[in-house]
């Protein structure tokens, strides 16, 4: 697969497209973000695609730095607790919320500490063979990085909705390829994975609709 900036680009209009529609279909509060996350995915996609296009020419600095250091604020930072919040929100049944609350703290703990990375280092990015590899921080500790699987990945394992169950199943597939195949770009990789899976979210709002109508349709008319 060619990572680029095209691809990017369209990675990003597809699943902005798919946030777009999600949106539209929101029928409770505590489905919007959710509903928004391929959107947000979409805009993730397109500020690496600028900094696709603004890396060879290395002619504002400044402006690429605050590229890169957006990129891994929501790669790092944002998803880690963004993610499990989603599926707890939307999450119907009580033992499965309180698994996943469980997973929300290990999110909110693993984007602490990747805030503080971020703001102790300056990241850097560099051109690879086909994705960008972002530098500049130490690794991190290995409880860390299970903790990042476990927020991103096993949140929307543990849902009733078999559609978020099949979007952290494409998402941690994702992220296993970046990990051992694309470990130097790691973050580049998955995020891409992860904005192309969104599109399943679109799917989830789908059968969600078609349930509500089909109760609908079932209920006996009042007389």
């Amino acid at each position: 697969m060619c990572f680029s900036a095209t691809a990017s680009f369209v990675t990003a209009a597809a699943t902005g497209i798919a946030g777009l529609t999600a949106l539209s279909r929101v029928t409770r509060r505590e489905e919007i973000a959710l509903a928004a996350t391929p959107l947000l995915f979409g805009a993730q996609q397109a500020v690496e695609g600028v900094l696709w296009l603004a890396l060879p020419t290395s002619g504002d600095q400044a402006r690429i730095d605050s590229l890169i250091f957006l990129f891994l604020l929501l790669a790092k930072v944002f998803w880690p607790t963004f993610v499990p919040l989603t599926t707890l929100l939307v999450e119907p049944d009580a033992s499965r919320r309180r698994l996943m609350a469980v997973c929300l703290a290990i999110g909110v703990s693993v984007s602490a500490y990747f805030l503080w990375s971020l703001l102790s280092h300056k990241p850097t990015a560099d051109l690879g063979h086909h994705h960008i590899v972002y530098g500049g921080e130490p690794l991190p500790p290995l409880l860390i990085s299970i903790g990042y699987f476990i927020a991103i990945g096993l949140t929307a394992m543990l849902s009733s909705y078999r559609t978020l169950r099949l979007f952290a199943a494409v998402v941690l597939a994702g992220s296993l390829i970046s990990f051992f195949f694309y470990w130097e770009a790691y973050s580049s990789v998955w995020c891409f994975f992860a904005a192309a899976a969104s599109v399943i979210i679109l799917v989830h709002f789908a059968e969600v609709r078609s349930q509500i109508q089909s109760a609908s349709n079932q209920r006996p008319a009042s007389h």
